[in-house]
């Protein structure tokens, strides 16, 4: 068993994010690749199903470790695709709130 941890943002694309992509290198068709969260993967819902689908093709299956995909795929499922979108969704919101936040700090004479 080989451990990859990767401290970047599941925003960025596959190609941006080093630990990922030495992941994906690493393991042989038949393995399974566990993630903590499906959003590991990638909080973009286009990034994170076609990283499935390239494991899915290889017959590499994901143990999901939390979240409502929690368990081991072997297919895409319904499940998976909702919590990829859940997860994109999420990133979303918090840049919004970001953002708000920022304005709100610099409408009151505040950097930051």
């Amino acid at each position: 068993m080989k451990v990859f941890e990767e401290k970047i943002s599941g925003k960025l694309a596959t190609d941006d994010r080093p630990a990922l992509l030495n992941a994906l290198s690493h393991i042989r068709d038949g393995d399974l690749l566990t993630v903590q969260e499906v959003d590991r993967l990638g909080r973009n819902l286009l990034e994170g199903l076609i990283v499935l689908n390239v494991l899915f093709r290889r017959g590499i299956g994901v143990k999901v470790l939390e979240g409502i995909a929690a368990g081991e795929q072997t297919e895409r499922s319904p499940i998976l695709d909702l919590a990829l979108a859940l997860a994109e969704d999420r990133r979303r919101a918090i840049t919004r709130k970001t953002r708000n936040g920022l304005r709100a700090a610099r409408k009151r004479g505040r950097i930051g």
